[in-house]
Parts: structure tokens; C-alpha cells; sequence
């Protein structure tokens, strides 16, 4: 695994961690076991996964278009 990659998932996770942290977390604090946590957990690789996978489609997007360095990206198809 590449640095940039590293990179990537280590920022998915923080990232999947703070939305867990602020929504799920305070409602299951109270009941929380053994077997909310697998849930949790469960929910943390499922989210990490697809904030990866968005990133992924985004940055790559336009790295392999290499519409970065032509500076030519617009918002709309239309030729000028």
C-alpha cells in the first residue's frame, strides 16, 4: 500500500469516525455492550469503505483525465 493510499483510508476513517461519534455513539452509549460495539465497528468499516470509494472516484477521476494540470475543467459541456 502507497502513501497516498495510506493516506486515503487513514482520512475515510477519521472521517467515518466523527459521523459515528456524533450520531450513533451518544444514543448507544447507554446500552452499550458487547454486542453494539460488533455493530458499531460493522458500521465503521462500512462507512470508511464508502467515503474511500467517493474519494476514490473523485480525486482519481481527475487524475486520470488530468483535467488538474489543464486547468480546463468546467462545470458544463459547452465548447467556448
Amino acid at each position: 500500500m502507497n502513501s497516498d493510499r495510506a493516506r486515503r483510508v487513514a482520512e475515510a476513517a477519521c472521517e467515518a469516525a466523527l459521523v459515528l461519534g456524533l450520531t450513533a455513539l451518544p444514543t448507544a452509549w447507554r446500552a452499550l455492550d458487547g454486542r453494539i460495539i460488533v455493530i458499531l465497528a460493522g458500521m465503521l468499516g462500512a462507512l470508511t469503505a464508502a467515503i474511500y470509494a467517493l474519494h476514490a472516484v473523485t480525486f482519481d477521476c481527475f487524475r486520470l483525465t488530468a483535467q488538474r494540470q489543464k486547468g480546463s475543467f468546467s462545470y458544463t459541456q459547452r465548447k467556448e
